[in-house]
């Protein structure tokens, strides 16, 4: 038996250490809303509301199904070689921030301010006072456990974003450890800001219904980040996508999670989820049209890829907007933050030595950002009461700290990991693909082939 590293042990041990600790934490009971009255003395100060509790119970699962969907939306579109180990890149977070979260992100997001940057870890560590917790004062009609899961849905998928622009080159190791670091470091404070009734932004009146900072603007600057440290590809003559079908079904389930994540934003069953799930749907559609309509223009097929990448922006940049614009409004939002993803998208293939494989900074990072600001634009008080006079500098104040922090803090962690875990493969390990080399498994496409006499036969392609 070959000795084992030290980089080998470590994550075992650490994970270990939590499920011992966790032992020692005594269980909570339900925390009941009959038992604390209002002013008079008399009401419950809380009453949940079973049809919000449902819906928000719901929009959790919708948002989980994401991180999947994800997963195949980006596994379609990198070279066959790399199809497993991008996918799994996405996916692990699922299982590395639902342990953070209960460990101590959840009360770094959103426990007791600390001068509105971010939350006291002591508030909710180890989820304490959480299952026993008076509910959010946001959303006070549903449970604080629920509240707290809702909010982890966002927190998984949002490092998994970053993996398209790091894709075909990055150690599996190095970025499970960036996942858990940009947990902590970027989007625990970026939460904190957007989303606590105490944080910086919050105050400022910054308006971002389900992430378009928090998510979005922070996956997109980090994955500018992360290819600038990593660098281009050795070579991308062999990473035509891997399986269009995928990227197909990865954007249908995203589309439907999308309304989970933007209606649940609302954090109940009322007018305000509609509002935003009418939105929502309208943005994406508008998008994945213009985006393959501009393609046509400059002399492209019409594609399938095109309508779906076009489609992603669309959800992405009306997710900040989603409770705050009419749905007329929407069709704008989804058409320009389209075209402004597109160009920039090109025009970083073209003309620079940026190497982000799937265009996460000029889909998330720029249509979060236009998204941000044509909150500032058709923010309408008719639809959210939020929305104040000035609007537009505000958001344009709110995005410019959250991008700077974000792409600074990330700039800063990809290169500290790279002094612990060197991030890039080898040159030989990224010809043979990270699936083999880095997880020791193969990806192979079946194929259903119908012979001439109607003999249905079966076949694998083999690996390229």
């Amino acid at each position: 038996m070959s000795k084992k590293t030290v980089k080998q042990v470590a994550p075992f041990l650490v994970l270990l250490t939590i499920a011992v600790l966790a032992i020692f934490i005594s269980p909570s009971a339900s925390f009941d809303p009959a038992s604390v009255l209002g002013e008079d003395g008399k009401t419950p100060k809380y009453t949940y509301n079973s049809g919000d509790i449902a819906w928000m119970l719901v929009s959790c699962a919708f948002v989980f199904l994401m991180t999947p969907a994800l997963a195949f939306f980006y596994g379609g579109m990198v070279g066959r070689k790399n199809v497993l180990s991008t996918m799994i890149k996405s996916t692990v977070s699922a299982g590395i921030i639902s342990v953070l979260w209960i460990v101590v992100q959840f009360s770094l997001c959103f426990g007791d301010s600390l001068g509105g940057f971010i939350g006291d870890p002591r508030t909710f560590l180890f989820f304490k006072n959480v299952m026993n917790g008076e509910p959010w004062s946001l959303a006070t009609s549903i449970p604080l456990p629920l509240f707290a899961f809702f909010q982890l849905m966002f927190a998984i998928i949002t490092p998994g974003l970053v993996v398209g622009a790091v894709a075909e080159r990055i150690r599996f190791s190095s970025y499970t450890l960036f996942i858990v670091l940009f947990g902590v470091i970027v989007y625990a404070p970026l939460a904190h800001m957007a989303w606590h009734p105490d944080g910086l932004m919050f105050k400022w009146g910054v308006l971002d219904f389900a992430g378009g900072t928090v998510v979005h603007i922070s996956a997109g600057m980090a994955a500018l980040a992360g290819a600038l440290v990593l660098k281009p590809r050795k070579s991308t003559t062999s990473a035509s996508p891997a399986n269009i079908p995928y990227v197909l079904i990865g954007t249908g389930l995203l589309w439907f999670g999308w309304f989970g994540f933007n209606a649940g934003s609302a954090a109940g069953a009322g007018s305000l989820g509609v509002y935003a799930f009418a939105t929502t749907n309208t943005a994406a559609a508008t998008a994945g049209l213009s985006w393959m309509f501009l393609d046509v223009i400059r002399g492209k097929k019409p594609s399938v890829l095109g309508f779906c990448i076009g489609a992603v922006v669309g959800l992405v940049a009306i997710t900040p907007a989603a409770g705050f614009v009419g749905v007329p409004q929407a069709l704008f939002i989804g058409f320009v933050a389209a075209i402004v993803s597109n160009l920039v998208a090109e025009f970083l293939k073209r003309k620079t030595k940026l190497d982000d494989p799937l265009d996460v900074f000029a889909c998330h990072g720029l249509g979060g950002i236009t998204g941000m600001l044509l909150t500032g634009v058709f923010g309408s008080k008719t639809v959210n009461s939020l929305v104040v006079d000035g609007q537009f500098m505000i958001q344009l104040k709110g995005m410019a700290l959250a991008a700077a922090y974000s792409f600074v803090a990330s700039f800063i962690l990809f290169k500290l990991i790279n002094l612990i875990l060197p991030m890039r493969v080898t040159q030989a390990e990224e010809l043979q693909g990270l699936d083999a080399s880095q997880h020791d498994e193969k990806y192979f496409q079946g194929h259903l082939l119908v012979s001439s006499n109607g003999i249905e036969e079966k076949s694998v392609e083999t690996q390229l």
